[in-house]
């Protein structure tokens, strides 16, 4: 999959996608979002505003994924802590988790089905099966840098991929591997990424 995005005039960016990149990336974007999930929404009839107070988790996902996606905020996994710093760095983080995890499932799924609608909404390509053209504005731009990130962190996760390794050994798994498809997916998640980035910084 070859496709990257490029700057838009004023703003922006576009990127063309043939209709199996666009199966994959929406297929992808709608298992993101269901695994994120719909967070704590009002009951119906419920006054919103019950929801928009309302305290979120104070324990990390159980889920790894999800964990990656939601990371303690005062508990580096790669600092050594005595036991009162380390107690007191979860409770801080259980605080701090309550208060925030609720938004920031909100906004991560918001981004996930933004992809989705994007996609949806996308004309077919020319005759001759031709890329459509996705444009994107600026804001919307950032959703799907958010979503493109979020995804990497997920499959990620499941591919073991740590911060100290790049996942390059993965580029070598036989084709007869049932995890060569997610690790494409990977990288190719990657290289949106980061064409992505590089038109936003060109603002």
């Amino acid at each position: 999959m070859s496709g990257r995005f490029e700057p838009l005039p004023g703003g922006g960016a576009a990127i063309a996608l043939d209709e199996v990149e666009v199966s994959i990336l929406r297929s992808l974007a709608m298992q993101l979002a269901e695994l994120i999930g719909p967070g704590d929404q009002p009951a119906e009839g419920g006054d919103p505003l019950d929801a928009l107070f309302a305290d979120g988790p104070s324990k990390p996902p159980e889920d790894p994924a999800l964990a990656r996606l939601f990371p303690d905020a005062y508990c580096p996994p790669d600092q050594e802590l005595g036991a009162r710093e380390e107690k007191e760095a979860r409770e801080a983080s259980a605080e701090f988790r309550r208060f925030t995890e609720n938004d920031l499932r909100a906004r991560k799924r918001e981004d996930a089905l933004t992809v989705v609608r994007d996609l949806d909404a996308l004309g077919p390509g020319s005759s001759g099966g031709a890329p459509a053209v996705l444009e994107l504005a600026p804001e919307k731009s950032r959703q799907w840098l958010g979503a493109l990130n979020d995804l990497r962190l997920a499959i990620g996760t499941r591919l073991e991929v740590t911060d100290e390794d790049d996942g390059g050994e993965l580029l070598r798994l036989p084709d007869s591997d049932p995890r060569k498809p997610m690790v494409m997916a990977y990288f190719w998640l990657g290289g949106l990424q980061e064409t992505l980035i590089e038109t936003l910084m060109s603002e």
